[in-house]
């Protein structure tokens, strides 16, 4: 039976760029599994089972529900055990929560500010003014004022991926020779961006970059069939 995935969408229902979703994507890819990535505008979320949450992604396995990225890597590592790893173990898994922690509190805050009002501009007419009023009840400033002045802010956004950048100079992935979980953990920021906003993030000479672009072809170019903004 094929997963289904809910998966965040913009006005143009194929452009889909949660960084959390896109996590749930690559795992899901990752274990071989086949899976349909149903689109789900902000203000549908909650009609997914009946409420069962208020944010995706969610993951419908043959009724078996599961909510947010991460658990849904651990169960997709438990429920198809003989399908390639996404953690590698016990010890895999504590250092993709390491991962996680250094991404959601390092990489997606700066990352939001520099393109939280394209995000904004790509989405449907109801979904943009949920966007707006929840977030800038959440910052308290317009979501014009937010992104404004990006490219001031551009070098310290780039500066927070330096643990990365030191990594990648040692192996090809956080994971080692191949990909892991704590790939997909920050690959889906990077593709969040790449799919909703045309800012340049990274210089061409980057590691980071480079590694990102491994990324993008795993998976047959799963990353790939989802074309950047213009």
């Amino acid at each position: 039976m094929t997963i289904i995935l809910y998966d965040l969408c913009a006005r143009d229902q194929s452009r889909r760029f949660s960084p959390h979703c896109w996590k749930a994507r690559m795992a899901l890819a990752h274990k071989g599994l086949d899976f349909e990535a149903r689109p789900t505008p902000f203000t549908r979320i909650r009609e997914i089972g009946d409420g069962f949450s208020p944010t995706v992604p969610v993951i419908d396995d043959g009724g078996k529900l599961v909510r947010d990225s991460f658990d849904i890597a651990l169960y997709l590592e438990d429920a198809y055990p003989d399908r390639p790893s996404l953690f590698r173990g016990d010890g895999g898994k504590a250092s993709a929560r390491f991962v996680e922690s250094w991404a959601l509190s390092a990489v997606h805050p700066p990352l939001l500010g520099l393109i939280i009002k394209d995000i904004h501009d790509e989405l449907d007419t109801p979904d943009q003014a949920y966007f707006r009023d929840s977030r800038e009840k959440r910052f308290g400033r317009p979501l014009e004022d937010l992104q404004a002045g990006r490219e001031g802010r551009l070098d310290a956004f780039r500066l927070a991926l330096q643990p990365l950048r030191v990594m990648l100079g040692k192996q090809p992935f956080l994971g080692g020779t191949q990909p892991l979980f704590a790939d997909y953990v920050v690959f889906g920021p990077l593709q969040w961006a790449r799919v909703i906003s045309p800012f340049q993030l990274l210089g061409t000479d980057d590691p980071v970059a480079a590694w990102f672009e491994r990324c993008l072809d795993l998976h047959d170019g799963l990353g790939r069939t989802m074309p950047a903004a213009a």
